[in-house]
């Protein structure tokens, strides 16, 4: 009796997949609303194809990895170069590239059939917030045939996809990140203003502190471990450069004019920004392909074959944990809840004050509800949702494979110049829109701010 008990409760949650609205039919989930739950599923999706990639890179696993059919034997290149190396030492490699273009494919097709949707009252919404079952069935087609595309030059054009997708997605970051500072800083002074001044600004003065400390510790060592007395120009450069712009927004952010302008402006928000800044620095120099100015570069033979008994280069080094770390932070940040400045609603397509709750919103006889809250207006844009999703996918291919691909040998997975600009490019795009944030009320005194 037990066990048909779990059974029959068991479907009636798996109905929760193939209805019209998360959980709308049973209590697999608290009430909340239905634009969250939505969201967070479609993110699971996304961690979810993110976990076999991790899985896919282990040694252990891609060594078995040959033995899919068709996606090495045979095969006369290696990720998109005509060769007659081993492909096998580099099924990690390619196997990562693959989901990740599968999961970009699965959200664009989401993005695309989403373009124009108002209101939950569209045919599409029911698309976006239900039958979950099916869209994990399309997830999982559209990975299985990922992995029948032929190398050709698939992986090579592939990388490029990679790099200006991974670029947009670092910018996502620094915008959430921006917001988030912003809103730190805001609420905790404004608890100090209410509550235990001393104790409020005690503890933004620590917070603050300990952001520049870590920062100015991460810069020595990064002068110690990624320059030379002789040489290494660009390491050298690249750090001082991001040293000085941080200097210039910390300054920048305690001005007089400034503080008049933005009151809840100040040091916590720059040194959260420098930070953040120094790791991109950090990462850069680590895809420095030079082992002498870069004492953490990775090498992979392609004479290793997956199936030989000798270990194979494990594929983590430490900016890519933390990068794994900051991407999972920031797409939950982006499923969960909308900025408290009307400015990045604005900029990020998200207005949760815009839809209500509807009469569902409540508890009905004890039973958890997915309620919807988008009768009158989507609460997020849903496109854009789908292709933040989409660079999500791309920046974490490329930071599970190190933004790594063949050199000009053809005989090693070495770092191209290309992934060090690119994040390099990125850090100095930050700091400037962190800077466009202090100025623009000065610069534009009509528009609001607030």
């Amino acid at each position: 009796m037990g066990a048909c008990l779990g059974v029959c409760s068991l479907l009636s949650c798996v109905s929760c997949l193939c209805g019209s609205a998360p959980c709308l039919l049973c209590g697999c989930c608290p009430s909340a609303k239905n634009s969250t739950i939505s969201r967070l599923l479609f993110t699971f999706f996304l961690f979810l194809g993110t976990l076999v990639s991790i899985i896919m890179i282990i040694p252990g696993v891609e060594k078995e990895l040959h033995k899919l059919p068709g996606f090495c034997e045979g095969s006369g290149s290696v990720l998109g170069v005509q060769t007659k190396v081993d492909c096998s030492s580099f099924l990690g490699h390619k196997a990562v590239y693959r989901m990740g273009f599968a999961m970009a494919a699965f959200f664009c097709l989401f993005a695309v059939l989403m373009v124009c949707v108002r209101s939950s009252k569209d045919p599409r919404a029911a698309l976006q917030n239900g039958f979950w079952f099916f869209k994990f069935l399309v997830l999982v087609g559209i990975t299985v045939g990922a992995f029948y595309i032929p190398d050709g030059t698939f992986t090579s054009v592939w990388f490029y996809f990679g790099v200006v997708g991974s670029f947009l997605f670092i910018l996502i970051q620094l915008v959430l990140l921006i917001d988030l500072a912003h809103s730190w800083s805001q609420r905790w002074l404004h608890n100090a203003e209410e509550g235990s001044a001393k104790g409020w600004y005690a503890a933004l003065c620590t917070v603050t502190f300990i952001f520049y400390a870590a920062s100015i510790t991460a810069i020595v060592l990064l002068y110690v471990y990624y320059t030379k007395p002789e040489g290494c120009t660009e390491g050298k450069a690249f750090i001082s450069i991001n040293l000085i712009l941080c200097l210039i927004v910390s300054v920048v952010s305690i001005l007089p004019k400034i503080q008049e302008a933005q009151p809840h402006s100040g040091l916590l928000q720059a040194s959260l920004i420098t930070l953040y800044t120094i790791y991109v620095t950090w990462a850069a120099l680590a895809n420095v392909p030079s082992q002498r100015c870069n004492p953490t570069l990775l090498l992979r033979n392609s004479t290793g074959s997956a199936t030989a008994t000798e270990p194979l280069t494990t594929w983590w080094d430490a900016p890519s944990i933390v990068g794994l770390v900051i991407f999972i932070l920031c797409t939950l940040f982006i499923s969960l809840r909308s900025s408290d400045h009307p400015q990045v609603n604005k900029l990020m397509l998200t207005e949760e004050s815009g839809a209500g709750a509807g009469p569902g919103g409540a508890e009905e006889g004890g039973v958890h509800r997915a309620y919807d809250n988008e009768q009158d207006g989507v609460s997020y844009n849903y496109t854009f949702f789908h292709l933040c999703l989409l660079l999500a996918a791309l920046y974490i291919m490329m930071t599970l494979t190190n933004w790594y691909r063949p050199d000009d040998s053809l005989q090693v997975l070495s770092s191209p110049w290309t992934a060090v600009w690119v994040k390099i490019s990125s850090s100095w795009a930050g700091l400037l829109l962190y800077l466009w944030t202090l100025v623009a009320p000065l610069l534009l005194p009509d528009r609001d701010f607030s």
